[in-house]
């Protein structure tokens, strides 16, 4: 594979694949989850504290081993091949979703923010489907993002990259925008009260908040914080390509910064968007951030919708490069077929797996919005799934290869690892315990477990014929 990507562009690749467009879009449903701006930002102070741990073991075996898609290896050198084909495979369906889900987004932003400036936008209207409308033009521009983000990743890394880090500069010129408004609009006062119930927001949305005090406010908010953080998981799928003289112990501590920075932005968004009106009057739009730039100043709404829908591409391409690494991994263990294992003598791309994950990409503005929420739920497992077996990888693999050369170590030797495994097991369970407010519904489990079966079908398929 080309040996092209810097450190900056691991950072901006893990940087740029958790921030997305959640922050403007779901920013209001945070606040009424959690029952104010209070709640929903110390939960992400939490939340990404509590992935700190998870990181530094990402960094500590990406940097002992860095090759493409590495957590189907070092599974499978800790557990075997079928527990790291499962890793594998539900991390590829955890990835991979993200494309069509951005896709989805950006239909969705055009469709329904800037058909309020641009009528046009929704004149033609194709369908509709699982309760949503398909218009023509949004779903054309979101047709064109996913065409844009393809064609980069079949010319390789550096390409890629180059997208990443302007996506990048736009997001945090995104953050000092909603900053400086804040600082000369906005007013502390806004954010209280600390906490309250929000029955209805906006009129007929059915989003409110179900906790009843503070304390279970932060922890709604908390159980959903994993999907906002998913992303830092693709800084090691792409170790491979690597510069030749990449310094390994600071890569190992890239994902950690990239974390950090992830949180900062939340944090900041959160409390700039909260005090610029009252919170309770903002979370009565249905996208509450762009609303209340609305209000204020249209050039500056304008702005921030541009930055946001630009800001699609980021997990987009990150997670299409990421997805097709881990593809690309399996087909050499020999997991899926032969011909993922493929790369173009070219552009050192997997040809296969980019051509599928084109496939799965160009879908997704067909889908309509309503199937944002799903994708979320099923994604954040594949993710979560991946994060406990890499935590228990490295702490087993401390004692199987001791003398494996590490240049980076996760901080706190054996506590360190033990936080990272008891974290990423607290996070499945989460996802999988009947009652708890992230578990999986019926429709997801049904997605989940047909992915699972076709893995091992065609995993048994091809056992045989060897």
């Amino acid at each position: 594979m080309q040996k092209t990507l810097t450190i900056w562009n691991y950072f901006t690749i893990g940087f740029g694949a958790i921030i997305g467009t959640g922050w403007v879009l779901q920013v209001g449903d945070w606040m009424v989850k959690g029952g104010g701006p209070a709640a929903a930002i110390i939960a992400f102070i939490i939340g990404g504290l509590f992935f700190l741990p998870i990181g530094a073991v990402f960094g500590e075996l990406t940097a002992a081993i860095p090759i493409a898609g590495g957590i189907v290896e070092y599974v499978d050198r800790s557990f075997g091949g079928t527990l790291s084909f499962i890793t594998g495979w539900l991390l590829a369906l955890g990835t991979g979703i993200i494309c069509p889900w951005e896709t989805i987004a950006i239909s969705t932003l055009v469709s329904e923010m800037f058909s309020d400036i641009f009528p046009v936008l929704r004149s033609v209207r194709l369908y509709r489907v699982f309760g949503a409308d398909v218009y023509l033009f949004p779903m054309l521009i979101a047709l064109a993002f996913a065409a844009y983000v393809i064609y980069l990743n079949f010319r390789g890394a550096a390409a890629t990259a180059k997208l990443q880090a302007f996506l990048t500069k736009a997001l945090l010129c995104g953050m000092v925008l909603a900053m400086v408004i804040a600082l000369f609009i906005g007013s502390p006062s806004n954010i209280l009260p600390i906490f309250q119930q929000v029955t209805d927001a906006p009129a007929g949305s059915g989003n409110f908040t179900s906790a009843s005090g503070f304390f279970a406010g932060i922890l709604s908010v908390l159980v959903i914080t994993p999907f906002f953080y998913a992303g830092f998981d693709t800084v090691p799928q792409q170790a491979e390509e690597a510069v030749e003289d990449l310094n390994w112990n600071k890569f190992g501590r890239i994902i950690s910064f990239a974390l950090l920075a992830s949180g900062a932005f939340y944090v900041v968004c959160i409390y700039s968007f909260g005090s610029m009106i009252p919170w309770t009057e903002l979370v009565q739009s249905p996208v509450p951030a762009l609303a209340a730039l609305k209000k204020i100043n249209l050039l500056l709404y304008l702005a921030m919708l541009t930055i946001a829908t630009l800001g699609t591409m980021g997990p987009m391409n990150s997670f299409y490069a990421a997805t097709t690494r881990v593809l690309l991994a399996m087909g050499r263990k020999g997991q899926i077929p032969e011909r993922f294992a493929q790369l173009d003598e070219k552009t050192g791309v997997p040809k296969t797996a980019c051509m599928l994950l084109a496939v799965l990409t160009m879908a997704g503005p067909f889908l309509g919005k309503n199937m944002l929420m799903s994708l979320t739920i099923v994604s954040s497992l594949g993710f979560v799934f991946g994060c406990a077996m890499i935590s228990f990888a490295a702490l087993r693999m401390r004692r199987t290869e001791p003398n494996l050369p590490r240049p980076y170590k996760v901080p706190g030797g054996q506590a360190g690892l033990w936080a990272a495994c008891i974290c990423g097991t607290i996070i499945v369970l989460l996802m999988i315990v009947p009652f708890s407010p992230a578990a999986l519904k019926p429709a997801e489990w049904v997605i989940v477990l047909i992915w699972i079966g076709l893995g091992l079908l065609m995993r048994k398929v091809r056992s045989r014929r060897k």
